[in-house]
């Protein structure tokens, strides 16, 4: 930091001024407390050296252990998110299909957002489902900052409550960003069977639903796009083609890569 000339507080105004809440700053004499990143370190010393600064989420580091950093949930947490949502790119959602789920990949976790970006909005469809997605639309939680890309074309919408029940963990971030390892004798897979829908943006459809992928899953719709989507780590989804799942597919297919969160 000496090198950088940063001074104390302006490292303490990035942190509470930082647009997705990534970091934390941590009493070394309390390095226990759950921090605030909000409000990080408001009644404490401003000697630097009196400090700890970490990332809340993104690690990928296997010694960063989630119990020592995260708020675990379980079936019975009394204020589970009411919604839990990966983005990813048309680039990184084949391979994703292929393999039957997610999988952390270079990271830690994957990562969901406990609600949706600014502006997006839940695909309306034909028929009767028009109305129960209007009616979704009054009960959604406010827009998140953290856990999400913008950019996002494919919207992975997980059922978390079935996904704990049947033992996978999951954990919250200070910032407010949904994490699971995946299933670890599933080489750490968020399966398909746990996504409540799947929705293409840019198409306007669900190409999951009720962990039963619709018709190709989209695939097809956005082999355009995947050059121009394949950018930072949500792209990564060709990686490890050797990958497999037990994925929903109606005709039985499994198989291929995973994707990077």
């Amino acid at each position: 930091m000496k090198s950088l000339k940063v001074t104390f507080p302006e490292i303490r105004a990035i942190v509470s001024t930082n647009d997705k809440q990534r970091f934390s700053l941590i009493p070394i004499s309390d390095t226990t407390a759950t921090p605030d990143p909000a409000n990080p370190a408001n009644d404490f010393s401003d000697d630097p050296s009196a400090f700890l600064i970490r990332a809340n989420q993104g690690h990928s580091m296997s010694s960063v252990a989630s119990e020592g950093l995260l708020t675990p949930l379980t079936p019975s947490t009394s204020d589970l998110p009411p919604l839990c949502v990966h983005g990813t790119t048309a680039a990184a959602w084949p391979a994703i299909l292929a393999a039957g789920g997610l999988r952390p990949m270079g990271r830690n976790h994957v990562h969901l957002a406990a609600g949706l970006p600014e502006g997006f909005a839940r695909v309306e469809e034909d028929g009767g489902d028009v109305t129960a997605a209007k009616e979704e639309k009054t009960v959604q939680p406010p827009p998140v900052i953290s856990g999400m890309r913008n950019s996002s074309r494919v919207l992975v919408y997980v059922d978390l409550r079935k996904a704990l029940e049947a033992g996978v963990p999951f954990w919250l971030s200070a910032n407010g960003v949904v994490l699971t390892e995946g299933d670890k004798e599933r080489g750490g897979l968020l399966g398909v069977e746990f996504f409540e829908r799947v929705e293409d943006r840019k198409a306007g459809r669900v190409v999951v639903r009720d962990g039963v992928v619709v018709g190709d899953g989209g695939v097809e719709a956005m082999r355009g796009d995947g050059a121009a989507g394949g950018g930072g780590r949500g792209g990564r989804g060709g990686r490890g083609g050797d990958g497999r799942g037990r994925g929903g597919w109606k005709d039985g297919r499994r198989g291929g890569a995973s994707e990077a969160v």
